[in-house]
């Protein structure tokens, strides 16, 4: 189905987004530029990296939240210690491969690296029942320390 105006496109993104998808893609394939819906156009695209830094932001939290646990959570240390590592070397594999294709993440990471860190040591908290003094205020490692597949004994 190809669209006649611009205008039927702009309220195809209201009603019915996997098309307006469709639509959008054929129009740049076929050069058609004049009848692109921009303003929800550029607005995707711009999400796309909104959604990459999500994705970074989360995986940096729960990276931090394992390393915590790893390092804190005394009582479940002999239990879980395999499990948290494996989780630690995943979560940093993830984050090296978006690093890998988008290296300007990491200048985000850098800008957040603190605010994922008091974030995991209140979610830390709540799930060992530790005491929030139990935790360092200021990160206990650097980001290239963190990221470092071979850093696990903090």
């Amino acid at each position: 189905m190809i669209l006649a105006t611009t205008q039927q496109h702009k309220d195809l993104y209201e009603t019915d987004y996997h098309l307006w998808l469709v639509e959008t893609a054929h129009l740049l394939e076929t050069r058609q530029l004049k009848d692109l819906d921009i303003e929800h156009l550029l607005e995707e695209v711009l999400d796309l990296g909104r959604r990459d830094q999500r994705k970074v932001e989360s995986l940096l939290t729960r990276l931090w939240e394992h390393l915590l646990k790893l390092r804190y959570w005394e009582a479940e240390r002999s239990f879980n210690q395999a499990h948290w590592r494996g989780e630690i070397t995943n979560f940093r594999i993830q984050i090296r491969r978006e690093l890998k294709i988008s290296p300007s993440l990491k200048r985000y990471l850098e800008s957040i690296f603190e605010d994922c860190y008091q974030d995991a040591i209140q979610i830390v908290a709540q799930k060992t029942e530790l005491s929030l003094d139990v935790f360092p205020q200021k990160p206990i490692a650097d980001l290239e320390l963190v990221l470092n597949l071979d850093w696990f004994n903090i």
